[in-house]
C-alpha cells in the first residue's frame, strides 16, 4: 500500500519575511528608547480636576492654556496662565444655561474662539478677555458647528460646519 503525502502546493511569500520583520521592529522600538515610550507628566495646580478635561489650547505667546471641563457641572472652558500657575476669571463667557466648549486662543491669549449651545443649538462665538464679551459669528448658519480655531491676531476665525449635508470650512471676519 502507497504512503500518502501531502505536498504544499502554495506557500505565502511573506511566511519566510515574518521573522525578520520582527526582528526589524526590535530593533526600531530598542533603538528609540524612552522618546517612544515617554510617560507624560499629569499637570498639578489648578488644571486637572476629578472631571474631564479637553480641547486644550495654547495661546501663541505660550503663556496661557485654555481648555473645556465638566468641573462645574456642565461644559465651561477656563483659563490657566502658565506664569501664574492660576485659572483666569473670564466674566460673561461660561452660562450656566448652556455649554461652552471646544477653546482656542489667539496669540496673546485675548481672543478665545469656542462653541456654545447658548441658542440652543451649537453657534461659534468669539468672547474678547478685554471686553469681557463674547460675539456670536453663526447668525444664520443652519447645522452643526465644530473645531473653531482663531488667527493670531484673533481677526478670523476657520471652523467646521455640517450646513450643506457634509463638513465644509466656513472661514468668519471678526468685527471689533
Amino acid at each position: 500500500m502507497p504512503r500518502s503525502q501531502s505536498w504544499r502546493m502554495t506557500t505565502n511569500p511573506m511566511e519566510k519575511f515574518w521573522p525578520l520583520a520582527i526582528a526589524t521592529m526590535g530593533l526600531i522600538l530598542g533603538g528609540c528608547g524612552r522618546a517612544l515610550f515617554y510617560q507624560p507628566q499629569i499637570a498639578t495646580g489648578g488644571i486637572n480636576s476629578n472631571f474631564a478635561e479637553e480641547f486644550p489650547s495654547y495661546s501663541g505667546d505660550g503663556r496661557y492654556l485654555a481648555f473645556a471641563s465638566e468641573r462645574d457641572g456642565r461644559r465651561n472652558i477656563f483659563l490657566y496662565d502658565l506664569q501664574t500657575n492660576q485659572l483666569v476669571n473670564l466674566p460673561n463667557l461660561n452660562r450656566r444655561d448652556s455649554s461652552q466648549d471646544q477653546p482656542d486662543l489667539s496669540e496673546d491669549g485675548r481672543f478665545i474662539a469656542y462653541v456654545s449651545t447658548e441658542r440652543g443649538r451649537q453657534d461659534v462665538f468669539v468672547y474678547d478677555r478685554n471686553q469681557g464679551r463674547s460675539q456670536l459669528l453663526t447668525v444664520n448658519l443652519r447645522g452643526s458647528v465644530q473645531n473653531p480655531t482663531i488667527s493670531g491676531d484673533g481677526r478670523r476665525v476657520a471652523f467646521q460646519s455640517n450646513e450643506r449635508g457634509q463638513w465644509n470650512l466656513m472661514l468668519v471676519d471678526v468685527t471689533p
